[in-house]
């Protein structure tokens, strides 16, 4: 991220989970993009998918408060599962090959996990404390575990939050 172009907005970004739903649009994509045009609609579906994953983290994010980026987080959790029955589908009948859906089943798989931990983490979070509607939350995050990519992401997303 350039430095210059830096503010609370934009954090995001940074957030493991983030990164990870930008790398699977480009699998899906990878995967999909030389399909014969009576295929194609089947390859939108994919595209818009995988690329709903991103953007539900991003617009959660920007929110900023902590109960609408669970609903986006939980969008982006519906979209992610849209994308993975997808491409079982196209893998079972051959339309793309083993180790691509290797590739994106692997990372479909940890990119799941993690916003399921994230999610999981920040109902905790919102559960265990007396949230009121000016709260901001700044805070350490060694209590949510010692899953360091959950750490990081936390750190970033509760700085600034307000529920």
């Amino acid at each position: 991220m350039n430095a210059e172009r830096r503010n609370k907005n934009r954090g995001y970004q940074q957030l493991l989970v983030w990164q990870d739903a930008v790398e699977l649009y480009g699998l899906a994509w990878a995967a999909v993009r030389g399909w014969p045009f009576e295929l194609k609609k089947l390859a939108s579906q994919s595209m818009a998918s995988s690329d709903s994953v991103h953007r539900n983290i991003a617009e959660g994010y920007c929110r900023r408060t902590i109960r609408e980026y669970l609903q986006h987080l939980n969008v982006a959790l519906g979209s992610l599962g849209e994308t993975l029955s997808g491409f079982i589908a196209y893998s079972r009948n051959g339309q793309i090959d083993s180790a691509a859906f290797e590739r994106l089943d692997t990372l479909i798989f940890r990119l799941e996990n993690r916003l399921l931990k994230l999610v999981e983490s920040l109902e905790h979070k919102r559960n265990a404390n007396d949230w009121t509607e000016t709260l901001i939350v700044r805070e350490d995050t060694t209590e949510y575990g010692a899953d360091p990519a959950i750490a990081h992401d936390l750190s970033i997303l509760l700085d600034g939050v307000v529920e």
